[in-house]
Parts: C-alpha cells; sequence; structure tokens
C-alpha cells in the first residue's frame, strides 16, 4: 500500500459524505473536522488533483444555470480501497498536543500571580465556550437525519472532545484552587 499523508486520506474520507466540491470540503472541514484536524484551504485543490492523478477519484463538471460550472470529485473503487486500508492500519504514535496555556504556565513563575489566575481563568472560560459549541453540533447531528449511518461515528469524536473538554475545565479548577491556596 502507497503512503499518503494524512490530508490525503481526511478528504478521501469527507468524499465519502455528500461533500462533492472543493468549496463543500472546506464548509465540512471549518464546521466539522477543524475541532480535531486542521486543513488549511491551501492543502484542498492540491490534495484533489494528487487524488485524482492517483486514480483514487475522477472528477466530473457539473453546471448549474446563471452559476460557474464546478468540478465535484468522486471516489473510484481505488480510492475506497485507499481510504479502507489506512481505516485499518494500526495507529502508529499518540497525538501530540500543543497547548499555549501548558507552555505559559510552565514558566509561569516569570509573571504576577493575578496574571497567571487571569490566564486560567480566561483558558476555562474559552473551554466552556468550546463545550456549548460541542453541545450545538451535537443537537444538529441529532436532529438531521440524513448521514444516519456517519452520525454514530461522528457523535464518537464529538464525544471525545466534549470529554477532553470537559477534563480541562475540571483541570482549570483544581488549578486555580491550588494555586490560590498556595502562599507565596
Amino acid at each position: 500500500m502507497k503512503n499518503y499523508n494524512d490530508t490525503l486520506y481526511a478528504i478521501l474520507g469527507i468524499l465519502t459524505t455528500d461533500c462533492k466540491s472543493g468549496y463543500a470540503i472546506k464548509q465540512l472541514i471549518d464546521q466539522s473536522l477543524n475541532h480535531f484536524w486542521k486543513i488549511s484551504y491551501g492543502q484542498i485543490y492540491p490534495t484533489l488533483k494528487l487524488i485524482v492523478q492517483e486514480g483514487l477519484a475522477e472528477v466530473r463538471t457539473s453546471s448549474n444555470p446563471g452559476k460557474p460550472d464546478r468540478n465535484e470529485y468522486f471516489l473510484t473503487s481505488k480510492g475506497i480501497e485507499t481510504l479502507k486500508n489506512w481505516l485499518e492500519h494500526p495507529i502508529e504514535q499518540l497525538p501530540v498536543e500543543r497547548n499555549e496555556i501548558l507552555l505559559k504556565l510552565f514558566f509561569g513563575r516569570y509573571q504576577s500571580r493575578e496574571k497567571t489566575v487571569l490566564l486560567l481563568q480566561n483558558y476555562k472560560q474559552k473551554l466552556e465556550g468550546r463545550y456549548q459549541t460541542y453541545l450545538s453540533i451535537e443537537l444538529a447531528i441529532v436532529n438531521h437525519k440524513d448521514n444516519v449511518e456517519d452520525s454514530m461515528y461522528w457523535l464518537f469524536t464529538l464525544d471525545y472532545g466534549k470529554r477532553t473538554t470537559k477534563a480541562a475545565m475540571d483541570w482549570c479548577e483544581v488549578t486555580l484552587e491550588k494555586f490560590l491556596t498556595k502562599e507565596d
């Protein structure tokens, strides 16, 4: 099996949904995958070009009156097989998180106590906002009747996001409590 980068596999996966154009792929990334997988707009079209060159998808031009023609991409049997092989391949390594708050906290003795408290409070507030976003996404998935076969898997990934966000919120509370009860 030829190895490709993870962006290619992500786009192959997206092409199994109703997203068939570069624009629709970008929309799905922004609304869903972006919470756990980053793909820039500049990566989409070169990757689609490679997918077609490798015979993993074919491109068809669709026309709508009054609108510019658009390219739509459809997986070939080779593309589906490539995606399945990647999905079944074991994970090589655990992801390493880049977390600015942990980096700042690691060197926190060089800032005032007030700034550290503010940093943790602001981070917790952002996490609470993210958690609310996840609840809204969950409601949209549960209420959306299309893609029923996919929705179970989407809810699994969403649950991971909710749980890690909740754990980070709990960590903020405990860390703030310990920090505020610590004497200089």
